[in-house]
C-alpha cells in the first residue's frame, strides 16, 4: 500500500500546471462559449485568453470584462481591427471608426493590444504599395487614439496567400517598415508562425523587431498539407505540420519577447471535439513542439 504522495497516490496523476506565458486564443476552442473559456482555462492554469470581438460584443464588453478578471485571466489580445484599405472615403471613415471602436473594447477588456488584420486589395485594384500607404495613413489617425487609452496596435503580416482580399502585409519586413514610423509602445508587430515560417528572412527580422521594441505578440499554429478547402481554417495543431515552432520560439525569446505565448488555431476538426480535451491536447503539445 502506497501513503499519500507516494507512486500510485491519484495526487501523482494530477496534470501539471499549464506553461506560464501559455494563452489560448478563443478560436483555437471555439465550441466554448466565453464562461465555459474562462472556466476551463481557470480549471487548467492557463493565465491568459486572446479574444475576439464578435462574441465579446455578443456578451457584452464589460460583462466580458468581468468575466475574465473573476476567472484570474489575462486578455492578452483582442482580434480584429484592421481593414484599412478602402479607397471610397465613406467605407474609409467607417473603418477608422470601427477601428476606434475596437481599441475603446479592447481598453475595457484590459487588452494592452489590438490585432490588426490590415485588408486586401479595394476592387479593381492591383496596387499593393499604394494599399500599404492607406494602411500608414490610417495608423497615423489611430495610433494616437489608442495610446491615449492604453493600447497598443499590433500589424499581423498574413501569408501572401491573403494578399488580394484579407492583408497585402506579408512579411514581418513590410509589417515593421509600417510600424517603425510610429514610437514602439503605440505600434509593434505580430510574429505569428502560420504566417511566417515559409519567409527565410524571418529570423534576421524577429530580431530586428526585438531591438526596437516591436513584438507585441507571438502567436502558434501550425501548416499542415494537403491545405484543405478554405484554408483560412486549415491551421494545424501543434506538431502536426510543417513549422519548427521551437525555432521559432528560441528566436523571439532571444530577441527579448518575454510576453504571452498565444496558440490560435482555426481548426473545424478541432472545435468539433470536446473542449477540455483540446485543451489539454494543446497544453502537452506546447510543451514538447515548444518549450
Amino acid at each position: 500500500m502506497t501513503g499519500p504522495g507516494q507512486e500510485g497516490d491519484p495526487a501523482d496523476r494530477r496534470p501539471a500546471p499549464a506553461p506560464a506565458r501559455l494563452s489560448i486564443n478563443q478560436q483555437t476552442i471555439r465550441q466554448w462559449s466565453l464562461p465555459e473559456l474562462a472556466a476551463g482555462c481557470a480549471k487548467a492554469g492557463v493565465r491568459g485568453v486572446g479574444l475576439w470581438r464578435a462574441p465579446v460584443q455578443e456578451y457584452g464588453v464589460p460583462a466580458a470584462a468581468r468575466l475574465m478578471r473573476d476567472a484570474g485571466l489575462e486578455v492578452t489580445s483582442l482580434c480584429r481591427g484592421g481593414f484599412l484599405t478602402d479607397t471610397d472615403p465613406a467605407q474609409r471613415a467607417a473603418a477608422l471608426a470601427d477601428n476606434r471602436a475596437a481599441i475603446e473594447e479592447a481598453a475595457v477588456l484590459g487588452a494592452n493590444t489590438l490585432v490588426l488584420v490590415s485588408g486586401g486589395l479595394p476592387p479593381g485594384s492591383r496596387d499593393l504599395s499604394g494599399a500599404r500607404e492607406r494602411i500608414a495613413d490610417a495608423l497615423g489617425e489611430l495610433a494616437p487614439y489608442a495610446a491615449e487609452r492604453g493600447v497598443r496596435l499590433a500589424i499581423e503580416p498574413l501569408h501572401p496567400m491573403y494578399a488580394a482580399d484579407r492583408c497585402v502585409v506579408s512579411t514581418l519586413a513590410q509589417a515593421l517598415d509600417l510600424a517603425e514610423r510610429h514610437p514602439a509602445d503605440r505600434v509593434g508587430v505580430v510574429v505569428d508562425t502560420y504566417h511566417l515560417w515559409w519567409d527565410d528572412t524571418v529570423g534576421d527580422r524577429i530580431a530586428d523587431a526585438g531591438a526596437g521594441g516591436r513584438i507585441a505578440a507571438f502567436q502558434l499554429a501550425d501548416w499542415v498539407t494537403p491545405l484543405p478547402e478554405g484554408v483560412l481554417l486549415g491551421r494545424g495543431q501543434l506538431g502536426d505540420g510543417s513549422v519548427d515552432l521551437r525555432w521559432f520560439r528560441e528566436r523571439v525569446d532571444a530577441a527579448g519577447y518575454t510576453g504571452p505565448i498565444e496558440v490560435e488555431i482555426f481548426n473545424p476538426a478541432l472545435w468539433a471535439r470536446d473542449g477540455a480535451q483540446v485543451l489539454t491536447e494543446v497544453i502537452d503539445r506546447f510543451r514538447t513542439h515548444v518549450l
